[in-house]
C-alpha cells in the first residue's frame, strides 16, 4: 500500500516539477540566459558528451556495464571514473551555477565512461526541482552517472522525500542509481559491476548509504553509551550485503576486486594523519600518501562497525568519501587505497574560511581513477583551479 501511494503521489508532484522546468527553459530562451537563474545546470552549457558504455544487464541492486564497440565487442580501454562530492547545491544560484559550470567542463575533457556523485549534493529547499534539474542535464551530456546519499540530503533514514529523490534520479536512462534490498539500512545499496575484455570482472564498485547521525535505536542494537552522539555508520547488514555479493561474485568470475563508495569516511582514515604541537596536520607514518594534505578532522562515526576489516577479507582495493570538504588526500592503508573524493561546491565552507589560502589553493573539483585491463588502476585530482 505505501509503495502504491509514493508512486501515485510522487507522479503528481514529478510531473509538476517537469512542467515548471519546461516552462522555464522557455523563459531561459526568451531572456537570452538571464533569467531564470534557478535553472543552474541549463546555465551551465551541458553539451553531449556521449558514451560507449552499454548496460549488459541489471536487476534489483545490481547494474553489469561494460565498454563496448561498434559491433557490440567489449573493449580493453582503460575504464575512467570521475567522482565527486559535496556540491551542497542551495538557494546561492551563482555559486551553484559555478559548480556546475566547472563540473561540467571536467565531464568534457575527461569524457568518463562512469560519473558517481558521494554525497551531500542536492540540499536546497526546492530539492525535488534541483534533483530533476540535474538528472536532465546529465541525461543531455550522455555519460553514465551513480549516487550515494550524504548526511544532509535527507533527515530519515527512509521516507517518502528521500524515495522521491532517489526515483528523481532513477527515473533518467543515464543513472545507475538502485534503492537496493528492503532490509538494508536507508536508500542507494547496491552495485556496478564493470566487465572487462572476454567479458572477465574488471571491478565491482559498491555504493551505499552511510546514515546522518546515530540513532537511539542502533545505539542499544550496537550496545553504544547512551551519551553516544555523532555521524553516522555502515550497518552490519550493510556489511553482510557487501560480503555476500563479494563471495557471489567471486564464485561467477573467480576473483572479486572492489570499490567502495559512500559519504561519510571510515575510521580508518583517522589513522593517516596525526595532529602535531601547533594542531596542523602531517602524516602519522601509518599509510603511503599518494597526494594531498588535511586540513580538519576526519568526520568519520565514533563507532567503528568493521566494514574495513571486511574489505581486507573480500578484495576490496580502495574507498571513495566525501564529507570533509577541505581534506583531499589518497593514501594506501594497509594495502587499501583510502580517498576523499574532491569536493564540487562552493556554497559551504572552502579552504579559503579554513585557512585563508587563494582560490589558486582551493581543492575543489573531481578525482578521476582510470581503471586498467589488467585490473590496475590510477587515481589522482582534477581541481576546479585549473580554471581560474
Amino acid at each position: 500500500m505505501q509503495n502504491i501511494l509514493y508512486n501515485v503521489w510522487g507522479f503528481f508532484r514529478q510531473t509538476a516539477v517537469r512542467l515548471h522546468l519546461s516552462i522555464g527553459k522557455i523563459i531561459y530562451k526568451v531572456s537570452g540566459g538571464k533569467l531564470p537563474k534557478s535553472l543552474f545546470c541549463t546555465r551551465a552549457n551541458p553539451e553531449k558528451v556521449g558514451t560507449d558504455v552499454k548496460i549488459i544487464s541489471s536487476d534489483k541492486h545490481s547494474t553489469t556495464i561494460a565498454k563496448v564497440d561498434e559491433k557490440g565487442n567489449i573493449k580493453s580501454d582503460d575504464f575512467v571514473i570521475v567522482t565527486t562530492t559535496d556540491f551542497h547545491f542551495s538557494e546561492d544560484h551563482e555559486m551553484n551555477t559555478k559548480a556546475v559550470n566547472r563540473f561540467v567542463r571536467h565531464i568534457k575533457e575527461v569524457k568518463p565512461d562512469l560519473v558517481i556523485l558521494t554525497g551531500d549534493n542536492i540540499l536546497s529547499k526546492y530539492q525535488q526541482i534541483d534533483a530533476i534539474q540535474f538528472a536532465r542535464m546529465m541525461e543531455e551530456i550522455g555519460v553514465y552517472w551513480a549516487a550515494t546519499f550524504g548526511n544532509h540530503e535527507t533527515r530519515e533514514d527512509r521516507g517518502f522525500y528521500k524515495w522521491l529523490l532517489w526515483k528523481s534520479f532513477c527515473d533518467y536512462d543515464h543513472c545507475l542509481c538502485k534503492y537496493g534490498p528492503d532490509e538494508l539500512f536507508g536508500y542507494g545499496n547496491y552495485t556496478i559491476n564493470i566487465l572487462g575484455e572476454g567479458g572477465k570482472l574488471k571491478k565491482t564498485l559498491f555504493l551505499f548509504d552511510s546514515g546522518r547521525d546515530i540513532l537511539d535505536r542502533d545505539k542499544a542494537k550496537y550496545k553504544l553509551p547512551a551519551d553516544a552522539k555523532g555521524y553516522d555508520f555502515l550497518k552490519n547488514e550493510q556489511i553482510d550485503f557487501y560480503k555476500n555479493e563479494s563471495d557471489k561474485l567471486t564464485a561467477q568470475y573467480g576473483k572479486a576486486e572492489s570499490f567502495l563508495y559512500f559519504h561519510i569516511p571510515l575510521a580508518e582514515y583517522n589513522n593517516v594523519f596525526k595532529s602535531d604541537e601547533n594542531g596542523r596536520y602531517i602524516p602519522s607514518g601509518e599509510g603511503e600518501i599518494l597526494y594531498g594534505e588535511q586540513y580538519e578532522s576526519v568526520g568519520s562515526s565514533c563507532y567503528n562497525s568493521g566494514m574495513f576489516d571486511a574489505i581486507l577479507k573480500k578484495g576490496g582495493q580502495a574507498v571513495f568519501c566525501g564529507h570533509d570538504h577541505v581534506n583531499d588526500w589518497c593514501a594506501i592503508y594497509k594495502g587499501v587505497h583510502l580517498v576523499y573524493n574532491l569536493p564540487g561546491g562552493y556554497a559551504v565552507y572552502n579552504l579559503g574560511d579554513k585557512t585563508g589560502k587563494p582560490e589558486t589553493e582551493w581543492v575543489e573539483g573531481v578525482t578521476v581513477t582510470s581503471i586498467h585491463n589488467d585490473g590496475t588502476f590510477d587515481i589522482h585530482p582534477r581541481y576546479n583551479r585549473i580554471y581560474l
